[in-house]
């Protein structure tokens, strides 16, 4: 069977064996109102903590204990929902009385409407620690009108290319070095039954990834965000339509028919070694190891092309996720003990060991070597995930437009001055370069 036209079925079942266990509710959970721990000399109170984490459910019931034990007074109900209908789920449930007294939220745009509901309560002179971090990172938390900081970061993310390095032994390949290297990398496996670019298109929301993992440095990373602010171009510029150029000419080493190749079908391809890299996030080192415990995986930036903003590659962050306190919270005070645990190194380094996140919490050390390399990567040339940092505050967001328009680049329906103008013409609707 090709491995570049066809998924393994064996892969396949795994991958779906996986997928359904992970969104499985969890059974273990401990019902609301638990008994006191041993120890406990006062009145027992159980906080809910719900997240769209559906796949971590038994590993935060675990890092909780951790919590429990050295405060006996306090249980914790950790509930996850679907990821897709947790906004709705969650900004109902803070607006009744069934609500949660903290729970994960989303970071920058995202966060905005609990922030202007009233929903969530201002940390920093609740959680001293919040000083300690560093500001990058509590950007993802603030409040766009006051500044206030609504959340405790929980993960950064960044963003670069897996490869298998058993495939890349096999074919005499190495890291690129110049983006001449990179093409000829591809062009190498093109010659093989791998797929040399493991991409699902189908899924919109996937394309803005890998556009940012393959071309960040093309069209300028950090410094073309400055710009954007600064009022001093849009999305039409020529750097970044030449991006969108380097994501169509990059095509023919995806997989066919790439717009109907499914997000959890490159993982698949990857994961079963049909493929020989993955451009993705730095969240998917945990669900890779688990997927195919015997994948050899090194990371890489890809190198920027001749003519390109930058002279060097860069790795796209962002931050993802925070632990905010609802408003409506009946037990302020075991909440804040517990907002100030989720600050502190000990829970960073769970966070960091039992999910193979990247804490932003000072301190933490990282144990896994390709998670290591990873943050090293991108303490070295950082960049923003642009389109997810800066372009979620209004309607439509950016990644849901580039989600579109690389879909019709792909397809042929759409050039990459054409791409662009999707883009620019969709966040015209709320946002002004320089505003």
């Amino acid at each position: 069977m090709n491995r570049r036209t066809s998924l393994a079925a064996g892969a396949t079942a795994t991958l779906v064996a996986l997928t359904l266990t992970a969104c499985a509710p969890s059974t273990g959970s401990p019902e609301p109102g638990g008994a006191a721990g041993e120890g406990c000399d006062g009145d027992a109170v159980a906080l809910d903590v719900w997240s769209w984490r559906t796949e971590d459910v038994k590993t935060y019931e675990k890092i909780f204990d951790v919590f429990e034990e050295a405060n006996p007074c306090i249980t914790v109900n950790f509930q996850a929902h679907l990821n897709t209908e947790y906004d709705q789920i969650l900004r109902t449930g803070l607006t009744g009385s069934d609500g949660p007294d903290i729970a994960q939220v989303r970071s920058y745009g995202l966060l905005q409407p609990l922030v202007e509901g009233g929903n969530l309560e201002p940390l920093e002179d609740l959680v001293p620690a919040l000083g300690e971090f560093d500001d990058a990172i509590l950007d993802g938390a603030r409040g766009r009108e006051d500044g206030a900081v609504y959340g405790v970061p929980l993960a950064s993310q960044t963003i670069q290319v897996y490869y298998n390095t058993a495939i890349f032994e096999e074919n005499g390949l190495e890291e690129p070095e110049t983006w001449d290297d990179f093409v000829a990398i591809n062009d190498k496996l093109l010659a093989t039954d791998v797929t040399p670019l493991a991409v699902g298109a189908r899924d919109g929301w996937f394309v803005p990834t890998v556009h940012d993992a393959l071309t960040s440095a093309q069209y300028g990373g950090a410094d073309f965000q400055q710009k954007l602010r600064d009022g001093d171009t849009d999305f039409t510029d020529p750097a970044y339509v030449d991006s969108i150029q380097t994501l169509k000419d990059l095509q023919k080493y995806m997989p066919e028919d790439v717009t109907g190749v499914a997000y959890t079908d490159a993982q698949v391809l990857f994961t079963s070694e049909q493929a020989a890299m993955f451009a993705g996030g730095s969240y998917e080192l945990a669900f890779f190891q688990e997927a195919n415990p015997d994948l050899e995986l090194g990371v890489f930036q890809v190198p920027p092309p001749p003519g390109a903003a930058l002279d060097h590659p860069v790795s796209p962050g962002y931050a993802d996720g925070n632990w905010g306190l609802s408003a409506a919270t009946e037990h302020p005070e075991e909440a804040a003990t517990l907002l100030n645990w989720l600050a502190t190194p000990e829970f960073g380094q769970l966070v960091a060991d039992e999910l193979k996140q990247f804490s932003p919490i000072p301190g933490v050390e990282f144990s896994d070597p390709v998670q290591q390399e990873m943050w090293d990567l991108y303490q070295e040339n950082p960049a923003p995930y642009l389109l997810l940092v800066d372009y979620r505050y209004g309607d439509p967001v950016g990644t849901d437009l580039m989600g579109e328009a690389g879909q019709k680049l792909f397809l042929g329906d759409a050039d990459a001055e054409q791409a662009a103008g999707i883009i620019q013409d969709g966040l015209a609707a709320w946002w002004t370069p320089g505003e």
